[in-house]
């Protein structure tokens, strides 16, 4: 590859229970593709059922990479992340092969595809307990004119009621000793590497939560409660980060009786249904997307699997080797 060539990439996104994982194993089959996920739970191990983890025999019909990275109790951030996953593109690359990074990690996605410039320390757990704190006895207000005094750009471009966000630049500000705004400024400045075709999957909304509610009831019914028990019983900490994430607190609450069977999986699918119009949120944003609606029963999806091979072979996304 010359100096100023770019590394061909395709990305499939979309809600959680659209469709991706079946689409874009057929068009790895079809462009002799290896698969990235991009999911922020399906790097940690043990995690299977209520991941939605792509099974045995469809990570051997395709090679699929940061899938099961980590154990649960193991710290695993966007920064490691994105270094994974540009270490995987260039291997697949050089294989031959045809990089595919798919899921519905927003975040993950961005990081990868928008070059986002990290440095190796740059969260403090326990200072930012001590802002939420400080939050909490001076308002929100208090934090926010902090902010503008050490990062006056950062403060134009958060609301104050986002507390959230307020506090992340505190804290970065914090470790690094360096404004969060500069974090940005540098990500801008940064030329990604890739040649990119980003494909979107949606669907009529009704379809997609008719999909959603379908499989909870089916992560139930393949042991997602068992699943649960097993990571407790391994003593994983409840706590844990991939643990309190959607689905596998909803069973944890079940399991300490804080729920009905009947409650847990009413709270279950409602959430799975928020998840998914934030994640709908996050990716209309992104003008480079190209959007594609599958029907519910997925009749269609030859169909739209010809026009993406025709979109990728239009713009000579791939080089002759793919």
């Amino acid at each position: 590859m010359s100096a100023n060539e770019k590394f061909p990439l395709l990305v499939i996104v979309g809600p959680t229970a659209v469709g991706k994982t079946s689409l874009s194993i057929q068009l790895a089959r079809q462009l002799r593709g290896e698969i990235i996920s991009a999911d922020s739970m399906q790097v940690y191990r043990y995690l299977d059922i209520g991941t939605a983890k792509p099974t045995p025999d469809e990570q051997k019909e395709v090679p699929h990479h940061l899938i099961d990275v980590v154990n649960p109790d193991q710290r695993f951030t966007v920064y490691d992340y994105q270094k994974l996953a540009q270490e995987a593109i260039v291997q697949i690359y050089e294989r031959g092969m045809l990089p595919v990074l798919t899921g519905g990690t927003g975040l993950y996605i961005k990081a990868v595809l928008d070059q986002y410039a990290f440095t190796k320390t740059q969260s403090d757990l326990h200072g930012r307990k001590e802002l939420q704190k400080e939050a909490q006895k001076k308002g929100k207000e208090h934090l926010y004119a902090r902010l503008e005094k050490i990062d006056p750009e950062a403060a134009r471009r958060i609301h104050p009621n986002d507390l959230r966000r307020v506090i992340r630049a505190l804290e970065y500000y914090q470790v690094t000793g360096e404004p969060i705004s500069q974090q940005w400024k540098k990500t801008q400045e940064k030329e990604s590497p890739y040649q990119a075709m980003m494909v979107g999957l949606n669907m009529p909304r009704p379809s997609l939560y008719e999909r959603i509610e379908k499989r909870v009831d089916q992560m139930i019914a393949e042991g997602l409660i068992e699943e649960v028990e097993g990571l407790l019983k391994a003593d994983y900490n409840k706590n844990l980060k991939p643990l309190q994430s959607l689905g596998y607190r909803h069973i944890i609450n079940f399991l300490e009786g804080k729920w009905e069977l009947d409650e847990t999986v009413h709270y279950f699918k409602r959430d799975t249904r928020n998840f998914a119009k934030r994640q709908l949120t996050w990716f209309r944003a992104d003008q480079r997307i190209h959007w594609y609606e599958l029907d519910p029963e997925m009749k269609v999806i030859t169909h739209i699997l010809k026009a993406i091979c025709r979109e990728i072979e239009g713009n000579q996304f791939t080089s002759n080797e793919f």
